[in-house]
């Protein structure tokens, strides 16, 4: 008798133990395998609506760019072109040159400065040592050089008589600086 009331009290113990272990390890279990689901679910729901979103602003972005596309075009034809820095500078020195010559002016000697760096840019510069031969060359010269584009800009400039007697004709030395992205 003490055998079976042992064995009335062990097997509902048994069966409500493995009720337990089968709620605990079954049940709960799926149910937080459920619950990631659904969560990884509406996070993949939510990047999903991010990408329509994106996909939808596309011909937006694709006509901003192109409108700033154009914008870099404009802006970068306002500098020096060149590959390198000293064919840029080469580049601004013959500007110079053909300007100075082109209103009757003679060079006398020429030099290309270091660049300076600028952010992206770097700032060329051209010394240019000229006898030009009235004050209009030289007004027009400088009128050429500061109202073209590219845009070049006269830094420093040293004007003298070359004959006090007859002062026709000016010794001119010029500074003329330019932005180029050359690398």
């Amino acid at each position: 008798m003490g055998r079976s009331r042992l064995l009335k009290i062990a097997v509902p113990l048994i069966i409500l133990l493995l009720a337990g272990i089968a709620y605990q390890y079954g049940y709960v279990q799926i149910r937080g395998q459920l619950a990631a689901i659904k969560e990884t679910e509406e996070v993949k729901a939510k990047t999903l609506a991010k990408y329509i979103a994106l996909i939808s602003e596309k011909p937006e972005l694709e006509k901003k760019l192109a409108a700033l596309k154009e914008i870099r075009k404009s802006d970068s034809s306002k500098l020096i072109e060149g590959q390198t820095f000293s064919l840029a500078a080469a580049s601004l020195q013959d500007m110079v040159k053909n300007i100075v010559t082109g209103r009757g002016g003679t060079i006398s000697s020429e030099r290309v400065g270091k660049p300076d760096d600028l952010g992206k840019f770097k700032i060329i510069n051209v010394s240019i040592d000229a006898v030009l031969p009235d004050p209009k060359a030289l007004s027009d010269v400088l009128y050429s050089i500061e109202s073209r584009t590219p845009y070049l800009v006269v830094k420093e400039i040293d004007i003298r008589n070359k004959n006090f007697k007859e002062p026709k004709e000016l010794v001119v030395k010029l500074d003329v600086e330019a932005l180029t992205t050359g690398k």
